[in-house]
């Protein structure tokens, strides 16, 4: 992306000269406020916390994502947003309804993510939403709706088989349009073998595949049980899941807590820009998965031929900040970092390309030509003929035995010899219940033992595991919404919001809703005409620090 660059690097120096100038004015005895500069953004100011902590602006002086394309599978991506604008790929609707793309409903949640993966921010770049990929581009997929679509009921009368073929095919659809990375903020609380054999079929075609790995890590469920149920397509083999964690850098108290979490990315208060062209600060393993989604976009950019999983080494191989021991299930190997990941990537691009074998004859003493044949002595036809008679010889001692043994004669009578054990009489039949191999004795008693096995029922203990029920429904989620007929959203149970750089939250403040508005302050871009208040959201607005 020409001149991405420099833009960057000149938002960068304008806000350290904001800074340096807030310093002279305190040294002076002053009281003022810092004002931003007229070249920098509120919203990117609000955006380089997330930006800085996955070291994406170090990443970019590799690349920033030219060449790939990043299927987002979701609720669908309104591609004349002011920061996606020219980058969208309008994908087929595999929802099973039919909303006007023009509803303010629709694509609500998969505007958020695909910003936050190739955002290229407006005016001269330094404005608004600039992605970890700002460089891709987004095939749009619509395979969820939001909450707040007018069709919402009619998805959720979908059968689970219904909604698993849609996400099938979306997979598959992605692999055969292109996309070098799929990334599904969503989830389902049941497997699927559709959905496994595209995956598989997405995977062969070297597609990296990014999942979120749920919001359930404080429901009521997870603390009884001491682990987040499992979701898919996150817990899949070759699937990439992502937990969240906080601007601290700690896990996200919502973030679910089970062994499909191999990394983590913010996930708490990421800025984003919606539908409506508005701001929004979003919460959930949802964005965490976007922007390691990105990550694997600036992989495949610089290295298109690295297998899947290997892509997938190189993120959790470099991850930042990993837990005590190495791996834990809530924030798996650590925090994404996309420089480290490039540079490993370039190691593993290395270690595939070149080869590191040594060949056989430096190994082996100058390989086969340099080995003697091992010398046979020729057979002649003499010791042909000697085999030959030894061959002959013992088949007449065989014929002879056999005929010594029918010609010996019979026991009188036709009874058993003596001393000899009670004969076997001919089986009466199968019993009921009996195992195949218990038969039974002549004389109509049944032997010890020929009692039905125990396992021919079932097995002790072989009941479902404790909370192994699928969610109600079987109904996909989208990571920043409600389960449907599940736990509310983590914060509306009586449990503090997770803690963020100021320290813990207090169980006295209110926590803040799963996505907010980001009201900008004086000076700011205009926010334009409000949206409706959002369903799943508390409608309170996020206010920016200003005078």
């Amino acid at each position: 992306m020409p001149g991405r660059g420099r833009v960057l690097g000149r938002t960068r120096r304008a806000r350290v000269a904001a800074r340096v100038a807030a310093v002279a004015l305190a040294t002076a005895g002053l009281c003022a406020v810092t004002a931003l500069p007229a070249s920098a953004d509120a919203v990117r100011e609000q955006e380089m916390w997330v930006l800085d902590m996955i070291q994406a602006p170090s990443a970019w002086q590799v690349t920033q994502g030219q060449g790939v394309t990043v299927a987002v599978i979701d609720s669908g991506v309104a591609p004349s947003v002011s920061d996606l604008a020219g980058s969208v790929i309008e994908g087929p609707n595999l929802s099973g309804v039919n909303t006007a793309p023009s509803n303010s409903s629709w694509g609500v949640h998969g505007t958020w993510m695909a910003s936050l993966i190739a955002g290229h921010g407006h005016g001269d770049g330094s404005s608004g939403i600039i992605g970890v990929a700002p460089a891709s581009r987004v095939l749009s997929i619509r395979v969820v709706t939001d909450r707040g679509d007018p069709n919402f009921g009619k998805y959720e009368r979908e059968s689970n088989g219904e909604v698993q073929q849609a996400l099938a095919r979306a997979i598959t659809i992605a692999a055969q349009r292109g996309a070098a990375v799929i990334s599904m903020s969503l989830g389902y609380g049941a497997p699927s073998h559709v959905v496994r054999a595209a995956l598989q079929y997405a995977l062969n075609h070297g597609v990296v595949v990014v999942a979120s790995s749920g919001n359930s890590g404080d429901s009521a469920r997870a603390l009884s049980t001491g682990q987040a149920p499992y979701s898919f397509p996150a817990d899949y083999p070759g699937v990439l899941g992502v937990g969240a964690v906080t601007q601290s850098g700690t896990a996200a108290g919502f973030s679910s807590d089970n062994l499909s979490v191999e990394v983590a990315a913010p996930g708490v208060k990421v800025p984003a820009q919606g539908r409506d062209g508005q701001y929004w600060l979003v919460s959930g393993t949802s964005p965490a998965c976007a922007l390691t989604a990105g990550v694997a976009a600036l992989i495949k950019s610089r290295y298109p031929h690295l297998s899947p999983a290997l892509v997938d080494q190189a993120i959790t191989s470099s991850a930042q900040n990993p837990p005590p021991r190495g791996y834990d299930d809530r924030v798996g190997f650590g925090t994404v970092d996309a420089a480290a990941a490039l540079t490993a990537a370039g190691r593993l691009s290395r270690d595939t390309s070149t080869g590191r074998g040594v060949s056989a004859a430096t190994q082996f003493g100058g390989g086969p030509a340099s080995t003697l044949a091992v010398p046979v002595a020729p057979r002649g036809k003499g010791r042909l003929v000697l085999y030959a008679l030894l061959a002959l010889a013992c088949l007449a001692v065989a014929v002879a035995a056999a005929a010594h043994l029918t010609r010996r004669p019979r026991a009188a009578g036709g009874g058993q010899l003596p001393g000899s054990a009670p004969q076997l009489a001919a089986d009466p039949g199968p019993r009921e219940g009996l195992r195949p191999g218990n038969g039974w004795w002549q004389g109509g008693g049944a032997s010890v033992g020929s009692e039905p096995w125990q396992d021919d029922g079932a097995a002790v203990g072989s009941e479902p595991w404790p909370g192994s029920e699928p969610w109600p429904g079987d109904r996909p989620w989208l990571d920043d919404q409600l389960w449907p007929g599940g736990e509310p959203w983590p914060g509306e149970q009586g449990r503090p919001y997770p803690s963020s750089a100021a320290g813990p939250a207090s169980p006295d403040v209110p926590p803040p809703p799963p996505y907010q508005r980001l009201d900008l302050p004086p000076g700011g871009i205009p926010r334009g005409q409000a949206p409706p208040p959002d369903p799943g959201s508390s409608g309170l607005p996020w206010l920016s620090p200003g005078p």
